[in-house]
């Protein structure tokens, strides 16, 4: 599903005066979302899961082509769980 598919399933199901409104309330959570991670928080949304962030530690990796050792640096990256109840409707056949 693509955004703008979003958005009309967000419209549909929503009680929305247009496309646009629902446009603007998926951007806020998304904007949302992404500045508590950027501030080191996590959110935790009850029976769908949490967004926080993690640090990959720096380590030794190989450059495919040349063979030769290369250090990655250490990264903090967006990190998913979902919920249980999240995790039985998509279970659900």
């Amino acid at each position: 599903m693509k955004k703008a598919e979003l958005v009309n399933a967000i419209y549909e199901k929503g009680e929305f005066e247009s496309r646009k409104d629902a446009e603007k309330a998926l951007n806020a959570v998304i904007d949302t979302i992404a500045d508590v991670l950027v501030a080191g928080d996590k959110i935790t949304l009850v029976g769908f899961g949490t967004f926080k962030t993690k640090v990959n530690p720096e380590r030794m990796g190989r450059n495919p082509r040349t063979k030769e050792a290369a250090l990655i640096p250490e990264k903090t990256v967006p990190v998913f769980k979902p919920g249980q109840a999240l995790k039985d409707a998509v279970n659900k056949k």
